[in-house]
């Protein structure tokens, strides 16, 4: 699925197409600017972007400038990760546009999404994220556990 969102003055095509992702992009903005996951490896982030159940990106005449993967069971569930927008195009609403492409095409609407984020709270409530509930338990990676 592709379509065009006009914000701020701008124009930005979004494509779900995997082909199309810019994988040194990609790599370029989650090895420096993101503050998630940065001890993965370019390999890793390669297989991720692979593996994905579903990706949106988003594009301008310069290339790629946000992203979103998710991965899911395929019936209920679905993870949503990697979603960020390049400084250069924030401040559009490029980023909603990204999460209501991920979560409101196809069967998303009516499925259980999970993420986690430190900084992006009020953009998730607005397509109903809340905190999680007594019933969401996590497992933290062992070097957490073991303290490194």
């Amino acid at each position: 699925m592709q379509h065009t969102y006009a914000g701020g003055g701008r124009v930005y095509e979004l494509d779900d197409d995997p082909a199309r992702v810019d994988p040194d992009a990609l790599w370029a903005f989650l090895s420096t600017q993101a503050y998630w996951a940065r001890w993965r490896r370019r390999t890793d982030v390669d297989a991720q972007l692979r593996s994905a159940w579903r990706i949106v990106a988003a594009y301008d005449a310069g290339g790629m400038v946000g992203f979103a993967r998710a991965i899911s069971d395929g019936v209920a569930l679905a993870y949503i990760a990697d979603v960020y927008v390049e400084a250069r195009a924030r401040g559009h609403g490029l980023g909603v546009e990204l999460l209501r492409t991920m979560l409101l095409a196809e069967t998303g609407p009516h499925w259980r999404w999970m993420l986690h984020t430190r900084d992006a709270h009020g953009l998730y409530e607005r397509f109903g994220f809340r905190p999680a509930d007594e019933t969401y338990l996590e497992r933290p990676p062992r070097s957490v556990m073991m303290g490194s």
